[in-house]
């Protein structure tokens, strides 16, 4: 046949081809749904599809440094001065007024600006590592993982008060109802666990002020929040079969939930739907698999040794610190976490609470250390022994700092003994995961009132998260209410030399 002919089709061949067509297009999504497709440059979250199960893994924007993160969060501010940000200026002029240009038109929650009094840090710094890096002696577990750890000391928030800044660390918003950063990850990756959530929350101390608001999934399908798991009992609520329900029975009712589930998905192609299925589905796997996770006899002596699972608080800790049972409730808690690491959980929170001290400073800022310093400095090292340091980004965040000012509200009848909440200069530090550890980055000025170079908002705390996943923060979008959403709103720069 010449080039120029036309290719004539008989109605029945037409209709052969274009069955063809369509089983193959349904083979292919077949495969898609299973991870055994070749990406396409564009994965499912980016372009508005919805895979079977919302969680099945997709891929990166580029090659990724971290696979896992573990959020370490100091609720209540951690006072930096005390901490990370030592100040020989402030120990000079202690007890000193500060310039009244320093505080014009500033906020505080509770202090008095015009009878505030400079307060340096009583507690001594000292230098750890080949690196030389700076903290508290109160810290010398963490401390001697130095060289591992990149320590921010310019980082800054508009929010002042505990629950706004609590919301914009978790989420990038002081506003309810946004995705937290751990379901933004694995909304955009999905989680690499069959068995458990791809979003793990653990909690020690007092209960979250905020309440669950800052692990929350928000406009995203449920799947995709974070899930509690309690230190005692059923490591979820609800988990195990009611009383009289025997597996096999339990088994039909999810059977039945999932086929009505299905039909009314089919009629109205309500993600929620598909996320409820995966719920269902997930929490039958996790009756076999959450107990085998928080079971820690196969732990070697040794093992809950150095993570200090056999230390005790005396028994008049305050309940302000979170009680006796603070000292093991964490470090159980960080345990946890390289154990869901290993399983293949994505995201994991740890809420330690809390690390409020408006007062009481000089006991309770010790306490905490106590409780935190040797399980997280065991989790790191535990983590690099096991190779997983080099995946696993540690974060240790907390909502601002605290200010250089003693605390002088009228109700303290003249005692100073803590400090306010700073949002204009705080410390963070992270360690694996693709960062570049042994290095201070950012400066305060002498006082430690503001920053006096390389500036970090928040917004580039969490682009620079989500570049070391390997996701561009500009391109990783949530279309809800006919607008396109980001963690990092319309800001954010990732920190290049926090990446190794």
């Amino acid at each position: 046949m010449e080039p120029h002919e036309l290719i004539q089709l008989t109605r029945r061949d037409f209709l052969v081809n274009a069955a063809r067509g369509v089983g193959g297009l349904a083979f292919a999504s077949l495969l898609k749904a299973d991870g055994l497709l070749a990406a396409s440059g564009q994965s499912a979250w980016s372009n508005g599809q919805t895979p079977t199960s919302p969680l099945t893994p997709k891929p990166a924007h580029f090659a990724a440094r971290a696979r896992h993160c573990i959020f370490l969060y100091m609720e209540g501010g951690v006072s930096q001065i005390d901490l990370f940000d030592l100040k020989p200026k402030l120990k000079e002029l202690d007890g000193q007024k500060m310039p009244d240009s320093m505080t014009h038109n500033v906020r505080f929650a509770f202090l008095q600006k015009d009878t505030a009094k400079l307060m340096a840090s009583p507690h001594p710094f000292r230098r750890y590592g080949q690196s030389g890096l700076e903290m508290s002696a109160m810290l010398p577990h963490i401390g001697s993982c130095a060289d591992k750890l990149a320590l921010v000391r310019s980082l800054h928030t508009e929010a002042f008060n505990h629950h706004p800044g609590e919301l914009l660390i978790y989420t990038g918003s002081q506003l309810l109802g946004r995705p937290s950063i751990g379901s933004w990850v694995n909304y955009a990756l999905g989680s690499p666990s069959q068995n458990l959530p791809g979003y793990v929350v653990l909690t020690a101390g007092r209960a979250p002020s905020g309440g669950n608001t800052m692990f929350a999934s928000g406009f995203m399908p449920s799947c995709f929040a974070g899930v509690m798991f309690r230190s005692q009992g059923d490591p979820v609520q609800d988990l195990s079969n009611p009383a009289g329900m025997t597996a096999e029975m339990r088994h039909y009712g999810l059977d039945a939930l999932r086929d009505l589930n299905q039909l009314r998905q089919k009629v109205v192609g309500d993600p929620e739907i598909a996320s409820r299925i995966a719920s269902y589905e997930l929490a039958a796997r996790m009756q076999v698999s959450a107990p085998e996770l928080t079971d820690l006899s196969s732990e070697p002596p040794a093992m809950l040794e150095a993570y200090g699972l056999n230390r005790h608080a005396a028994s008049s800790s305050r309940r302000r610190r979170g009680g006796p049972e603070a000292f093991q409730v964490f470090a159980r808690n960080c345990l946890l976490a390289r154990r869901m690491v290993e399983r293949g959980v994505r995201f994991v929170a740890i809420h330690h609470a809390s690390w409020d001290h408006h007062n009481d400073l000089d006991s309770d800022l010790p306490f905490n250390c106590r409780v935190t310093d040797q399980p997280v400095g065991a989790l790191l090292k535990d983590l690099e022994q096991r190779g997983l340091l080099d995946e696993t980004l540690v974060v240790w965040a907390s909502e601002f700092g605290r200010t250089p000012l003693g605390e002088n509200r009228p109700s303290f009848n003249g005692r100073i003994s803590g400090r306010d909440h700073h949002p204009f200069a705080f410390s963070v530090w992270m360690a694996g995961g693709g960062v570049k550890g042994g290095q201070v980055i950012g400066q305060t000025d002498e006082l430690g009132w503001g920053i006096a170079s390389n500036p970090i908002h928040v917004n580039d705390f969490h682009a620079t998260i989500l570049h070391l996943f390997g996701l561009n923060h500009e391109q990783l979008t949530y279309r809800y209410q006919g607008r396109d959403f980001r963690l990092t709103d319309v800001a954010g720069k990732v920190v290049t030399e926090l990446v190794s």
